[in-house]
């Protein structure tokens, strides 16, 4: 059986910690910004809903998307993306791709394919095998659910646009820096990969915040 490895508000801090003291970089994000937020979502279906919706766009778009329908169903369950006509999730800012996602979605939960109880003492990769046999659920968005809602700490999505050029502009890295090079210096902050991406996002939204833009390396 494989060691699930997780963290929590009593421990995120420490690692926090134990990442800056083996990474200079990393530590100038606390110097500048402080500890990032522990970012955390509760780890259930309206959860997957909203991570499918912030794929390729803005979190605000996303929001406004959720916050619409719960505004229709109240509660987002499977049975109620079910029941609803394209023509209503459209009404609702899901783009036909993401209606499409949403159904699949809420079928596997429907013919349990997915058993999100089951997911709470499964290893990582059985979580993502699970989730990526689901039309529009690939490893950005199955990176992201294990990383917030069910809090596992080595986790490295590299589709995420924020996050590639956060590391760029700490590490100053070339723009033409590979995924595979991105990868292998994520390597650095095994097994707590997870807290470093949080601190790279949390880098990039302060910068953001500040209007400090992030100008990459040639």
């Amino acid at each position: 059986m494989k060691i699930i490895n997780s963290f929590t508000t009593n421990n995120f801090k420490s690692i926090c910690d134990l990442l800056a003291a083996k990474d200079a970089d990393l530590k100038k994000i606390i110097n500048a910004h402080g500890y990032p937020p522990m970012w955390s979502r509760k780890p259930t279906f309206e959860t997957l809903i909203h991570i499918i919706l912030e794929q390729q766009v803005s979190l605000a778009s996303a929001l406004a998307a959720l916050n619409k329908l719960k505004q229709k169903v109240r509660n987002i369950t499977p049975q109620k993306i079910i029941s609803l006509t394209d023509v209503e999730l459209k009404s609702c800012y899901f783009s036909r791709q993401k209606t499409v996602y949403a159904k699949h979605l809420a079928s596997a939960f429907i013919n349990k394919e997915v058993n999100l109880n089951c997911f709470l003492s499964a290893d990582d990769e059985t979580i993502k095998n699970i989730l990526k046999n689901i039309k529009g659920i690939g490893d950005w968005t199955a990176d992201v659910f294990l990383m917030m809602a069910l809090q596992r700490a080595d986790l490295f999505p590299a589709g995420d646009i924020a996050l590639i050029n956060s590391i760029k502009f700490v590490k100053q890295l070339p723009k033409s820096t590979t995924k595979e090079g991105i990868l292998l210096i994520a390597d650095n902050w095994k097994p707590y990969r997870t807290i470093a991406a949080f601190m790279l996002w949390h880098a990039y939204l302060q910068n953001k915040k500040t209007n400090n833009i992030i100008k990459l390396p040639l």
